[in-house]
């Protein structure tokens, strides 16, 4: 199974984000827009993890988001990877309105190699991934035409552990399956 870890905004942040791009989708044929249902922000990128360690890697994430407590965070701002000026992929960015996001992405990469699913090692940097570049590309006009755009905040109580089916998705892109949502800490002890 190719697993991940993920924020998935809620419809109103992503309908937001859709009507910002939409007339820019057209003027961009360098560039392979991602689908709406892509839009996510990666807490840890598993990778293959056999079917038998699925609950107890399950149990494992939502007993460290439950450790967590909400978040507030805002889709804004743009990049793109591995640089502007040879660009592979262009992103919306996250600004933490509040909490630290990271200290939840370092407590699901921690549970999930708890249980021998260790993710990849990439630096968590957060962001909404909205194309990739056919080949590398100068970016820099992208980031420019999106860099202002702010999107509405919203509450992040849930993460989810999502599965990535390769090649079963609009274009042979892949198709992402929530297995389970994993609830953020619901109220303050003491």
């Amino acid at each position: 199974m190719r697993l991940f870890v993920a924020v998935v905004p809620p419809d109103e942040v992503l309908d937001d984000l859709e009507e910002h791009l939409e007339p820019r989708r057209e003027a961009g044929p360098e560039i392979r827009w991602t689908d709406r249902h892509q839009w996510h922000v990666t807490l840890a990128f598993l990778g293959s993890v056999p079917e038998a360690r699925l609950d107890e890697l399950t149990e494992a994430l939502a007993l460290s988001a439950a450790r967590r407590d909400p978040l507030v965070l805002r889709l804004a701002g743009a990049g793109a990877f591995p640089n502007p000026y040879a660009a592979r992929i262009l992103w919306a960015g996250v600004d933490q309105v509040r909490g630290d996001l990271g200290k939840v992405a370092h407590g699901i990469r921690n549970a999930a190699s708890s249980v021998g699913a260790t993710p990849d090692g990439t630096r968590f940097s957060p962001h909404v991934t909205l194309g990739r570049f056919h080949r590398p590309t100068e970016a820099t006009r992208w980031i420019r035409a999106l860099d202002a755009w702010e999107g509405p905040a919203w509450q992040v109580r849930e993460v989810a552990l999502v599965e990535s089916h390769l090649g079963q998705g609009r274009g042979r892109r892949p198709r992402y399956e929530v297995l389970a949502v994993l609830p953020l800490r619901t109220s303050r002890a003491g």
